[in-house]
């Protein structure tokens, strides 16, 4: 029986259908930290005092200083209060001048902002200052628990409904709410809008690499993810020089809506995973597409393929059960989830801290993106060289020590700190996108989106928790620091337990992802056989 890799070897496993495909589905992720732009450019305390424009009704003519002097307390530095006014009160200017103001209270107009680096910001917009200066990170939760919902919708979604429609309706989604963020008029509807990118956002994160991967053969498969990481460094540099020069984030919405809408209206040609219309016994739309993507790259099929496309295969069943009830797969579930979380947590809260290493916010995401593209395009060839088992467990713990040594650089020190935080935040990038390959190779194509919708919730908690923990360096700055290095060192150790997939077929039953088939394409090309020399049972067959 031909298997789903003889059938990708024979129609083109890298033609110019696998070149397109990856292409359409790894540019989105350009776009897609362009939404974080609202969470991160933000000046979270800008230059400030309360509005006091009601004392203009007294006496008009009052220069700014004199409104200030006479309307606003000093600290005890001698600057003006940025969160306490005097209480408003029914004087003529004279007596005001004459008796002055004690009884002091909130704001209760709003505030007046100056020195700020940018034209709008959502703090400034909704006024998330003083005793609302932590609902900033209750923003940057919401997004990652939209995030969280997409994984946890869109990875059985498309087990059910297939890979096709899990990357297009998420798309769509993201189109209409990315304008309805821009066009919030206060924050709770910015949260809401927000969150359904988020939604977005994950649902078709999670759903891009798999379908491109399917569609892959064994010596390219880790292009589909190192490539949309890449995508993802050049879209953080762009974000960068984005921000520089639309310093509204109102406006920076809009400009990401046009290659949003772009990709919403191409997605749509975008065709099935044939190896998911397989596994679900659509046989001949299964064979319509091979036809028509071996055309494209210019390949004919032969007659014992087409011969066997009819052949109808008894559909594995079980998804999440499945998952539970095989010890093997279980453990590699778990582990590959614990390194997820871990490089996540780390990835994220260095992220969400990039205003506070003390170098220009500019500088510092570009650096971010920079450091990225280099990287994953580097990973590529890690991944072919060591294998997948090696590469994670080095860069999540050498990701981890380098986080750990700006425990020891003076915190005034704001070039050190910033190198050893891009320094971090590159290796845990790469291992993220080691684990979006390995997580394509452990499991069976029944459950693959099931695993990999599972694990992508785990690691979403994570990014919801990562604002919280940064949260905690109010009461000592290293403790954010301490945490995701640690658990970066556990879950780099326990990858130790995973098996090397590297130049393996993707499994289609349980079986195989359980190590009980012993054949690789390795082992193929050492003996000269064919696959179909192999008598063994497959769960995807033609």
């Amino acid at each position: 029986m031909a298997d789903f890799g003889e059938i990708l070897r024979t129609i083109g496993d890298f033609g110019l259908f696998q070149k397109l495909i990856l292409f359409g589905l790894c540019f989105p992720n350009l776009v897609l930290p362009f939404h974080l732009a609202s969470l991160i450019f933000i000046q979270s305390d800008p230059e400030r005092h309360c509005n006091t424009d009601w004392i203009l009704r007294a006496g008009s003519n009052l220069s700014s200083e004199e409104q200030l002097n006479l309307t606003v307390p000093r600290q005890e530095d001698g600057t003006f209060s940025r969160c306490l006014m005097f209480t408003p009160v029914d004087w003529d200017i004279d007596t005001i001048r004459e008796h002055g103001l004690n009884q002091t209270t909130d704001c209760q107009n709003g505030w007046v902002y100056s020195n700020i680096v940018y034209e709008a910001t959502i703090v400034t917009d909704f006024d998330l200052v003083c005793g609302k200066a932590n609902v900033v990170g209750l923003a940057q939760t919401v997004f990652m628990a939209g995030i969280l919902l997409g994984s946890l919708l869109f990875g059985p979604f498309a087990e059910s409904f297939g890979r096709q429609r899990a990357t297009q309706i998420p798309m769509i989604i993201m189109l209409i709410f990315t304008v309805t963020t821009g066009l919030s008029p206060n924050f709770y509807l910015y949260m809401a809008s927000q969150f359904l990118v988020g939604v977005a956002y994950g649902g078709f994160r999670i759903n891009c690499i798999v379908l491109a991967t399917e569609w892959v053969g064994v010596t390219k498969r880790s292009y589909a993810s190192c490539l949309s990481q890449t995508f993802g460094g050049v879209g953080q540099c762009t974000l960068a020089g984005l921000i520089f020069f639309i310093r509204d984030w109102r406006l920076a919405q809009f400009v990401m809506v046009a290659p949003i809408a772009v990709v919403a209206v191409y997605i749509w040609f975008i065709p099935e995973s044939a190896r998911w219309l397989l596994d679900q016994g659509k046989t001949e739309e299964a064979k319509k597409l091979i036809l028509r993507v071996a055309a494209i790259n210019k390949r004919t099929v032969p007659d014992t393929i087409l011969e066997k496309i009819a052949e109808k295969k008894v559909v594995q069943k079980g998804g999440i059960l499945i998952l539970i009830r095989s010890p093997v797969l279980r453990k590699y579930f778990l582990t590959i989830t614990l390194a997820w979380i871990s490089l996540n947590l780390s990835y994220y809260c260095l992220s969400f801290n990039v205003g506070n290493f003390g170098l220009d916010i500019f500088l510092t995401q570009l650096m971010f993106g920079l450091t990225e593209i280099p990287g994953h395009i580097l990973c590529i060839f890690i991944l072919e060289y060591l294998g997948r088992k090696i590469s994670l467990m080095s860069t999540l713990l050498t990701g981890g020590f380098t986080c750990f040594l700006t425990l020891a650089v003076p915190q005034d020190n704001a070039v050190a700190i910033t190198a050893l935080a891009t320094a971090g935040r590159f290796f845990m990038n790469n291992a993220g996108s080691i684990c979006n390959v390995y997580v394509q190779e452990l499991f069976p194509t029944s459950v693959r989106q099931t695993a990999t919708g599972l694990g992508s919730i785990a690691i979403r908690i994570a990014g919801m928790l990562s604002p919280m923990l940064n949260i905690l360096a109010t009461y000592h700055w290293s403790i954010p620091t301490i945490v995701f290095s640690s658990l970066s060192f556990v879950g780099g150790a326990l990858v130790f337990l995973l098996p090397e997939t590297r130049r393996t077929e993707l499994p289609d039953s349980t079986d195989e992802a359980e190590g009980k088939r012993n054949v690789t394409i390795a082992m193929k090309i050492e003996k000269g056989c064919k696959v179909d020399d192999y008598d063994y049972e497959k769960s995807t067959k033609l």
